[in-house]
């Protein structure tokens, strides 16, 4: 089995909304034109290919973005830097194969170089323990609750401290180059048809 994390391409837009749609009560609905605000704007939509098939995506923004989710808004009002999980869906079919800690790995190694927090939330209305025991294993903790307006379902917020920042920030963001090196493996995706220099994607 071949597993690929990549950067979603544009004409898999219509596949990703059909995977978010199809997800169940613990993923909101979206529409195309909210799929392509996310293509256009996200600092991190990922999707997984596991032989050739897209299996799942996972979409995460900065705390500069301008989005309205009332829970990216609640740690925006709270954190001065962060990268926040909007969503991540896994395909029925690929549940099971680990592709859930493969993204949080590799959305930890994108924010850990650029901000000091990972954000995200889970439902407690309906309480998915699924997804609170993996948030728990995976070193988040709940740092508030909110009901979310207009849905009247209480989730639970989580962070996740990096402390990796920190020795980034000292050694290159503050340090003499003053920016990450220039590494594939750090260059920002494709938004609005260029790419967000490593300086400005590293906060600097």
């Amino acid at each position: 089995m071949a597993i690929a994390i990549r950067d979603v391409r544009e004409h898999e837009l219509d596949s990703v909304l059909a995977l978010n749609n199809a997800a169940g009560p613990t993923i909101l609905p979206l529409d195309s034109t909210k799929v392509r605000w996310f293509f256009d704007n996200a600092d991190y939509f990922r999707v997984a290919e596991v032989d050739g098939h897209i299996a799942g995506f996972l979409i995460a923004l900065r705390g500069n973005a301008d989005y309205e989710s009332p829970n990216y808004l609640w740690f925006r009002e709270r954190y001065p830097a962060f990268l926040y999980i909007d969503r991540i869906v896994i395909a029925k079919p690929y549940r099971g194969l680990g592709l859930g800690r493969i993204f949080y790995s590799d959305a930890t190694s994108y924010a850990e170089v650029r901000v000091p927090v990972l954000a995200c939330e889970v439902f407690l209305e309906p309480r998915d323990d699924v997804s609170v025991l993996f948030h728990g294993t995976y070193g988040f903790h709940e740092v508030g609750q909110q009901i979310m307006p207009g849905l009247g379902k209480r989730v639970s917020l989580l962070a996740k401290d990096l402390p990796s920042f920190t020795f980034v920030r000292d050694t290159y963001l503050l340090g003499p180059m003053g920016q990450l090196p220039n590494q594939p493996w750090l260059v920002e995706r494709v938004r609005n048809g260029s790419r967000t220099s490593l300086r400005a994607a590293s906060g600097h």
